[in-house]
């Protein structure tokens, strides 16, 4: 069995640091274990750095460009691939890892979409039939192994959590952000962003 978390943000983070320099930690990780391919088109820091535009393009809040930032830090901490490097044919819970290790340094309206945007992509292929089309090939392969469509009672449940309208939003800016070879800002972008929901937390 493969040892699932491989890196500890309670070490990158670390609290005898400055807000400012854990957050060029956090980026340092980001940089360096961020180049495997998250599928078929970017890699997993293309596909973070993505994300976050969008959020940023859609005016959002300081707190919603972080957790878009960090959304899939699970998968950095992990390594999810096989001996051909490939993804693993099981669901090792990203989102729930990232949502944990970020968990000690950041409030809710950051972690809470993080680990909502696996369940939110469940509800939209759920509440519309035609949203599972327009995922990636990547993002249909895990959809059953992430627990396919929901049941009434995960609907009610989903829509109950106060962060599940900022789920969706983080699941829309997580699905446009697979754009073979965009210009997007680079992860000095958002330092300010990181460094105040660190320092509000």
């Amino acid at each position: 069995m493969k040892e699932k978390i491989e890196l500890s943000l309670c070490d990158v983070l670390a609290l005898t640091k400055t807000p400012a320099e854990r957050v060029t930690s956090l980026f340092e990780l980001m940089q360096d274990h961020g180049q495997s391919f998250y599928d078929e088109a970017v890699t997993q820091l293309e596909h973070a750095l993505q994300a976050a535009h969008l959020a940023k393009q859609s005016h959002a809040t300081m707190e919603q460009i972080t957790a878009a930032l960090l959304h899939d830090i699970g998968h950095f901490l992990m390594d999810e691939h096989d001996e051909q490097n490939q993804f693993l044919a099981e669901d090792w819970q990203h989102e729930t890892v990232g949502a944990q290790q970020l968990d000690p340094f950041f409030g809710k309206a950051v972690t809470e979409p993080i680990i909502l945007h696996v369940p939110a992509k469940r509800y939209l292929c759920t509440v519309n039939a035609d949203y599972f089309n327009g995922l990636s090939r990547a993002s249909q392969r895990s959809f059953e192994l992430q627990g396919g469509l929901m049941t009434d009672a995960e609907i009610a449940e989903f829509e109950l959590n106060p962060f599940h309208h900022t789920a969706v939003l983080l699941r829309r800016w997580d699905d446009g952000a697979k754009v073979k070879e965009l210009k997007v800002p680079g992860l000095q972008e958002y330092h300010k962003e990181v460094v105040s929901c660190l320092e509000h937390a």
